[in-house]
């Protein structure tokens, strides 16, 4: 066990600097905006993916 000690402290620090790196660009208004554009282009893809599937299956 104690040879995963320094692996699992790294994955600690890696996701400390993670979540601190994730609030700085929920403060940032532009990176909020590119997020939200990005999540509703993916959902709009998903949707007309799903819209196209359900037309052929009709056919």
């Amino acid at each position: 066990m104690e040879d995963f000690l320094p692996i699992l402290e790294q994955n600690e620090v890696s996701s400390d600097m993670r979540i601190l790196d994730l609030r700085k660009k929920i403060d940032d208004e532009d990176y909020l905006y590119g997020a939200i554009q990005r999540i509703a282009l993916v959902l709009s893809n998903e949707i007309t993916s799903v819209s196209r599937r359900k037309a052929n299956e009709r056919k």
